[in-house]
């Protein structure tokens, strides 16, 4: 059985490029705090791709400092500061938020004092997009940058946290991007890496990764790589709305990332339907990848307005441009075939 991995959302494949500079870096051996030779070498690798990081996200004069990813990031990035935000926000920066903002049942969020708050440019779950509106103090951008043509400095936000392996980098380096003067208190104290912002020796190989996939990433922006992507999610959702007549999809008349469908068919609960897709072959989720194996109802639809029972059910696919059409089908065909089982077994 050829499996079909359609969790690109919780992490996506690692790019050749990306590969490529990894292994070119591992034989680089210094340390780019030290001033030899060896050590502005290593340096030279972070600095490059600090460069391509900044390019692709449209953030020149800005500040990029490098993280183990986007829990860290969100940690530098909210942890000096008493924020409103969203009950839809990743559980990384939910567990910062003082004071909730209410949500749509269309997924949007109304922010009253921008220099206060953290709003999500993409949720993750189900792909909506927000309108940000300037001088935010932080936007969790790490699913939109690599999938939407998208600049830090037309935001209009303070700080932003991206994370290399949403866009086929290595997992375990992200990074915090700063609006150039802004002051950030320091969560890991030491030797005055990354600006003194975030202390400790870089991840060389991990950052020389997401440098090239970062770069990466931009060509197949450029490309329209991604308009291909969002054609096969809808024939998927065309093939479930005319297959599956009581199967809800989330957020379709809002704007959404074009590789993410979240669907919700009440009463089956979506770790079931997880379980059996992947004793099928498929791999997709139900919800963040970061509270996988929490049987527990949705916090995104639950804010939204969605009721528990719908909530437990929703399910999430998230594409890439390495999926085809035949996967897509493939996957609309054995979910629909078992989504008929269900019905016949609660009938």
């Amino acid at each position: 059985m050829t499996r079909v991995y359609l969790d690109h959302n919780a992490t996506t494949l690692l790019r050749p490029e990306a590969r490529a500079a990894m292994i070119a870096a591992m034989d680089v051996c210094g340390n780019p705090s030290s001033v030899h030779g060896e050590g502005r070498a290593a340096k030279a690798l972070v600095e490059k791709a600090r460069a391509q990081v900044s390019a692709a996200f449209g953030a020149d004069g800005a500040d990029v400092v490098f993280t183990s990813g986007s829990t860290e990031g969100a940690s530098l990035a909210c942890g000096d500061q008493e924020l409103q935000g969203a009950s839809i926000e990743h559980d990384a920066v939910r567990s910062w938020i003082n004071e909730k903002l209410s949500v749509g049942m269309d997924g949007s969020v109304q922010v009253e004092t921008p220099e206060k708050s953290t709003l999500q440019l993409a949720n993750s779950e189900t792909g909506i997009l927000q309108t940000l509106p300037q001088g935010l103090a932080v936007t969790d951008a790490t699913q939109a940058f690599g999938k939407l043509p998208i600049a830090f400095n037309w935001l209009g936000t303070t700080r932003a946290l991206i994370s290399a392996h949403k866009l086929g980098g290595p997992k375990g380096v992200g990074a915090v991007v700063l609006k150039r003067g802004t002051e950030m208190t320091t969560q890991i104290k030491g030797g005055g890496q990354e600006m003194g912002r975030r202390c400790g020796t870089e991840n060389v190989i991990g950052i020389a990764g997401f440098g090239a996939a970062a770069e990466a990433a931009a060509r197949d922006l450029e490309n329209g790589v991604w308009e291909r992507v969002e054609g096969l999610r809808n024939i998927l959702e065309e093939a479930l709305v005319a297959g599956a007549s009581d199967t809800i999809l989330v957020g379709q008349s809002a704007s959404r990332l074009p590789n993410t469908s979240c669907f919700a068919t009440p009463g089956w609960k979506g770790e079931t339907q997880v379980m059996q897709m992947d004793l099928a072959g498929f791999a997709i989720s139900a919800g963040s990848a970061c509270s996988s194996g929490k049987v527990r109802a949705s916090a995104v639809l639950t804010a939204m307005g969605y009721d528990e029972i719908t909530a437990q059910s929703a399910i999430r696919v998230s594409l890439s441009p390495e999926t085809s059409e035949s996967d897509v089908l493939r996957f609309a065909d054995t979910w629909l075939a078992k989504e008929k089982t269900y019905r016949a077994r609660v009938a």
